[in-house]
């Protein structure tokens, strides 16, 4: 029998890194955590590593605390187009914490991500966001409110958590007609109470200030959109993403919006054609460098 013989692989092309557990903050006496997934040489030699664009993605989860490895092993082939890529958790709102906990996390997140840029190889001039459901939603806000004080804490002060583009996938914009459409669904109520606090002459309000849809202002720079839906979604109804192309295109921002024909929410959504279409989106914005 003969012995085959292969080169080695001196700069491991090819490899990813998954790095669990990474605490990015603390709030309300817990820690926040998030994973990554770098190039494997980021382990040995971080600091002669290009420097790759970010991509932080937001697994929906009602506004409850989201898995971590939803979607991680899609997201490795954005490592071997150049990226790194961070999937966030933030505080679960049944566990007491109302909005705008979700929102000021993931920002929370953007900024430790960027003071520890070297560290991860990440280049914190190209940083985008990327969230599904109730991910989606956050990543709206987070692209429509970037460095908004009234959503900003002491961690990384000094660092932004403004992004450079914006991916939803099947998203709330009008969150009042979001939690209309879904008010005989069991549970319902207890999440709003949990997003909105016991007074419900308040609710609309808080609501209208969740609603990417209504948060888009005259005069404010925006990073380019992304939205993508189902037209068969029977959680948030796909009127949802037009209203908010039309409400992003009359305020002159870049937007591209996909309808994805029969799908339902998140369920029968997710296809090779999906990644591609997100990846050819973010590419003129972040000029990543395929391994």
């Amino acid at each position: 029998m003969a012995i085959h013989e292969l080169n080695n692989n001196p700069t491991l092309a090819g490899q990813v890194r998954l790095i669990e557990n990474v605490v990015y903050g603390a709030a309300d006496g817990e820690a926040q955590q998030m994973s990554l997934l770098t190039p494997w040489a980021q382990r040995y030699q971080a600091a002669q590593l290009p420097a790759r664009p970010l991509i932080v993605f937001v697994q929906g989860s009602s506004w409850c605390l989201p898995t971590l490895g939803e979607e991680i092993p899609q997201l490795v082939q954005f490592v071997h187009q150049g990226y790194v890529v961070a999937t966030v958790q933030h505080r679960n709102s049944l566990d007491g914490h109302a909005f705008p906990a979700f929102l000021t996390d993931v920002k929370v997140a953007i900024r430790y991500l960027r003071a520890h840029a070297t560290e991860y190889a990440i280049d914190p001039a190209r940083v985008s966001v990327w969230g599904t459901s109730s991910g989606a939603n956050a990543a709206m806000l987070v692209g429509l409110t970037g460095d908004d004080p009234k959503y900003k804490t002491a961690a990384d002060a000094d660092q932004s958590d403004a992004v450079n583009a914006v991916v939803a996938c099947f998203g709330p914009t009008d969150v009042v007609a979001t939690f209309e459409h879904s008010q005989t669904v069991p549970g319902s109520d207890v999440l709003q109470y949990s997003l909105f606090g016991t007074d419900r002459t308040k609710w609309d309000q808080l609501k209208r200030k969740m609603s990417p849809l209504y948060q888009i202002k005259e005069g404010k720079s925006c990073p380019p959109f992304l939205l993508l839906h189902g037209d068969a979604d029977q959680i948030v109804p796909y009127q949802q993403m037009e209203q908010m192309y039309d409400a992003l295109l009359a305020h002159h921002v870049q937007v591209d919006g996909v309808r994805v024909h029969g799908a339902n929410h998140e369920r029968d959504f997710w296809s090779q054609a999906i990644y591609d279409y997100v990846a050819n989106f973010l590419k003129p914005i972040n000029q990543p460098v395929a391994d």
